[in-house]
C-alpha cells in the first residue's frame, strides 16, 4: 500500500519585521511528509527550521503559500478553527520541556485530553497506556522536579500524543540531553512510529537524531538545499 502525503507545503514565504528591517525567514519552501514517516529538518541557526514548524502547527502564519495538513489548508483556518487543529492534530515537543510543575506526570499527561473535555476514567487510561510506551508508568505519580531531563522529554512526547495527533512536531528536542539520554528518545520515537503508525516531524542540529529519520531535508537561508537518507550523513551535516 502507497503512503499518503499527510503534510504538503507549497511555497511558502514568511517575512518577519524589526522596525525598518525585513527578515525573509521562508523564501518559497516546500516540502512534503507521508504518514508514518519521521522526518528530520536539519540546517544552521537561522535557516528557518524554528518558522517552519511554527507554520505547520498553526502557531504562525505565512505571509503566502499553501500548508495542507491531513486534507485541510490551515492557512485559511479561523483564529479559533487553529485553536482546535493545534489541539486535535498536532502534538508539540520543545527542547524546553514545557512541562507544569504542580501537575503530577500523569496530569501532565492528561491536561491535552482535559482540554479536549475527554472523560476523566478515558483520559486517565489513555495517559497511564502512553506513560506505558515511553517506560515511565511506574513514575505517574511523581512531579516533573523528581525527574531527569530525559525522563521529562518522554513525559513531554507521551503528553504530545494525548489526542492523537496526526502529526508531532518536535523542534530541537535533544538540545538538553546527553548521548545515551538522546539514543535512548529516538529508540522511543522509532517504537511509537511503528505501533501507533505516527508521524513525527523533528527540527535537529543532532546527527543522532538524523540517523533514526526516514527521510531528511537540509535547510539554509529559508530554502530546502536537498532530501537525504539517513546513510547520507556525511553530506547532510556539510551543508
Amino acid at each position: 500500500m502507497s503512503k499518503v502525503d499527510i503534510v504538503i507545503v507549497k511555497n511558502v514565504v514568511k517575512v518577519y519585521r524589526y522596525g525598518k528591517t525585513f527578515f525573509e525567514a521562508l523564501r518559497g519552501l516546500s516540502l512534503a511528509v507521508q504518514k508514518g514517516d519521521i522526518v528530520c529538518i536539519v540546517g544552521p541557526s537561522g535557516s528557518g527550521k524554528t518558522t517552519l514548524l511554527n507554520i505547520i502547527g498553526g502557531l504562525d502564519k505565512p505571509d503566502s503559500g499553501e500548508v495542507i495538513v491531513d486534507g485541510m489548508d490551515i492557512t485559511r483556518l479561523s483564529e479559533k478553527e487553529l485553536n482546535m487543529y493545534r489541539l486535535y492534530k498536532v502534538g508539540f515537543v520543545f527542547q524546553s520541556f514545557n512541562l507544569i510543575p504542580t501537575l503530577t506526570v500523569l496530569e501532565n499527561v492528561e491536561l491535552p485530553m482535559y482540554l479536549a473535555k475527554i472523560d476523566k476514567e478515558k483520559r486517565r487510561q489513555r495517559a497511564l497506556g502512553l506513560l506505558k510506551a515511553v517506560g515511565l508508568e511506574k513514575l505517574a505519580n511523581k512531579t516533573p522536579d523528581a525527574l531527569s531531563g530525559g525522563e521529562q522529554q518522554r513525559v513531554a512526547i507521551a503528553r504530545a500524543l494525548a489526542n492523537n495527533p496526526s502529526i508531532v512536531l518536535m523542534d530541537e528536542p535533544t538540545a538538553a540531553l546527553d548521548t545515551e539520554n538522546t539514543r535512548v528518545l529516538m529508540n522511543i520515537i522509532r517504537k511509537l512510529n511503528r505501533e501507533y503508525n505516527q508521524t513525527f516531524i523533528i527540527a535537529t542540529h543532532d546527527v543522532l537524531v538524523a540517523r533514526g529519520c526516514t527521510k531528511i531535508y537540509g535547510i539554509r537561508d529559508g530554502r530546502i538545499e536537498g532530501v537525504y537518507s539517513a546513510s547520507e550523513i556525511g553530506k547532510l551535516f556539510q551543508i
